[in-house]
C-alpha cells in the first residue's frame, strides 16, 4: 500500500520522534492522516484478533514517552504496547539505557473499556519502575507473564488511582501489522506488530 510505505519512509530514522524536526512532523502527520482515511478496519475496537498482540512503537508525539530520553544519563530504548484484547489489558513498557548496569524499565499496566467502535477508555492500574537486572527483565512476554502471576518486583511497584489516571485512545488505523492511535492529550502513536 502506497500510503503505508509513505508513512514508514517518513518516520524512518526519526528514533520514534526524538529526531523529527518540525517539518518532519508535518510530513509525518500528513502521511498519518492519509492512511487514516484508508483504514481497512472500520470498527477496530471489535477486531480483537488484529488488535491483540505485542506492538512496538515506531513513532509518537507523546511528550511523556519522548521525555524519558531526557532523563540524566538515560536513552530511550524500545517501547512496547502489549495488548491482551480478550482480557481488556494493556502493558506499556519502555526500556531505558544509559550507564552500564543501570538499564531500566518504566512500565504501566492498564485496563481498557470500549466506548465506541474506535475509542477505548483507558484506566492505569499499576506502575513498575526499576533496574532491569533487579526486576529480572528479559523480554516483554516474560515480564508480562510475571505481572499476570502477581509477582511483586524489586522496584518502585505501586498501584495507580484509576480515577485520576485515565484517558481515552482512538484507534484510527488498524491492519495485520500496523496500528495508528490518537490519545486524549493530542498525541499520535504509530506501532508495528511484533517485538523485533
Amino acid at each position: 500500500m502506497i500510503g503505508k510505505d509513505n508513512l514508514l519512509e517518513a518516520i524512518a530514522g526519526k528514533n520514534r520522534g526524538l529526531l523529527a524536526s518540525e517539518s518532519d512532523k508535518l510530513v509525518i502527520l500528513a502521511s498519518i492522516a492519509q492512511l487514516e482515511d484508508r483504514n481497512p478496519t472500520p470498527r477496530p475496537v471489535e477486531a480483537l484478533d488484529l488488535l491483540d498482540g505485542n506492538w512496538r512503537l515506531l513513532y509518537t508525539t507523546s511528550r511523556g514517552i519522548l521525555g524519558l530520553d531526557r532523563l540524566p544519563f538515560a536513552k530511550l530504548g524500545q517501547v512496547y504496547q502489549c495488548i491482551r484484547a480478550r482480557e481488556a489489558k494493556v502493558y506499556n513498557i519502555a526500556e531505558i539505557y544509559g550507564l552500564p548496569y543501570l538499564e531500566s524499565i518504566v512500565s504501566v499496566v492498564a485496563s481498557f473499556e470500549p466506548i465506541s467502535q474506535r475509542r477505548v477508555q483507558v484506566k492505569f492500574n499499576r506502575a513498575i519502575i526499576g533496574l532491569q537486572r533487579l526486576i529480572g527483565y528479559k523480554s516483554p512476554c516474560d515480564y508480562i507473564f510475571e505481572i499476570e502471576t502477581g509477582k511483586k518486583f524489586t522496584a518502585l511497584d505501586f498501584p495507580l488511582n484509576s480515577r485520576e489516571q485515565q484517558g481515552w485512545l482512538d484507534i484510527t488505523y488498524l491492519d495485520e501489522d500496523l496500528r495508528i492511535a490518537r490519545g486524549n492529550e493530542g498525541s499520535v502513536f504509530v506501532l508495528t506488530k511484533g517485538l523485533n
